[in-house]
């Protein structure tokens, strides 16, 4: 049965594939095929979840919906340049990606290495330089240094390291949270603020509701995905199942077992739920959004 927030998620995912196609390179000089694997690590499939939260969490705060075209595809290709680097042999040596053979092997590890920096480049080249009139200098220096700390050392290649650091060992839960909150949360709080910021005269407390919800949902998203690959398939994933138990990676589902850890992802989407409260019906979005996390299959 399809989920309540399916149809919102499609409307989502054709407005960023046809933004991305629009400002992905497009044409390569004979010596190099680097714009053709960028295309193929991107616009190959997908759920764009991270680009509907951008929308989800504009729309809540009243933006138009054009103007989200620009962070959405921003966040997508700093997640796409994540996702190259880290099925790299050098980090987690993954060969499926989205149903499809990763980029470096479709391709070859320079390549796949150039594409992932070109990606995280081209992605704070946009927001700089679109030429939307509505994000103001000052708008566009925000989003930058949100998503740059996001996307650093203080955030996913921070909790990149961490994990890369944590095979083979025990986390207590507090520790794993905070790795997950890194790797994986960071971009996530991003993409929720990165919305909310597009309103021009946003408060501080509009700000903290987004930010404490995109917490909730940042972990409950990390849970989820700890649990589909303890239960899941590598057909429907689109990537290799069981393969955080072959790595011997920290997992929730490792610490707390499958059905506590199930328990501790819907503690959160309620806990996100609460925080939406103050807020009208046009966060109805994001309340979907919240229950698709800890209920998606893939």
């Amino acid at each position: 049965m399809p989920h309540e927030f399916q149809p919102r998620l499609n409307t989502y995912q054709d407005r960023v594939n046809a933004a991305l196609d629009k400002y992905l390179p497009n044409d390569d000089p004979p010596e190099h095929n680097l714009a053709e694997a960028i295309r193929y690590s991107v616009i190959g499939g997908g759920k764009r979840i991270r680009p509907a939260m951008v929308y989800a969490a504009g729309e809540a705060m009243g933006v138009s919906t054009d103007l989200l075209d620009i962070p959405a595809c921003a966040v997508e290709m700093i997640h796409a340049y994540s996702l190259i680097h880290d099925d790299l042999p050098a980090m987690d040596d993954d060969d499926l990606r989205r149903g499809r053979p990763t980029c470096h092997k479709a391709f070859d590890e320079a390549t796949a290495m150039l594409a992932g920096d070109a990606l995280q480049a081209l992605a704070y080249e946009i927001l700089a330089k679109d030429d939307h009139e509505e994000l103001t200098p000052d708008h566009r220096i925000g989003m930058l240094s949100l998503l740059t700390e996001a996307s650093g050392a203080h955030g996913m290649a921070g909790g990149q390291a961490v994990d890369l650091a944590s095979v083979g060992k025990q986390l207590t839960l507090a520790q794993l949270e905070h790795m997950h909150q890194l790797k994986t949360g960071a971009l996530i709080r991003a993409s929720i603020l990165l919305g909310g910021m597009c309103k021009q005269d946003i408060s501080e407390e509009e700000l903290k509701m987004l930010s404490d919800y995109a917490l909730c949902i940042g972990l409950s998203f990390q849970i989820q995905d700890d649990i589909l690959d303890v239960i899941g398939d590598t057909e429907t994933l689109g990537k290799p199942q069981g393969s955080d138990q072959a790595q011997e990676k920290p997992t929730f589902p490792a610490i707390l077992g499958v059905e506590e850890s199930r328990q501790r992802a819907m503690q959160q989407h309620e806990l996100a739920l609460k925080i939406l409260e103050p807020l009208d019906e046009k966060a109805d979005s994001l309340r979907q959004l919240s229950a698709y996390i800890v209920e998606r299959q893939y």
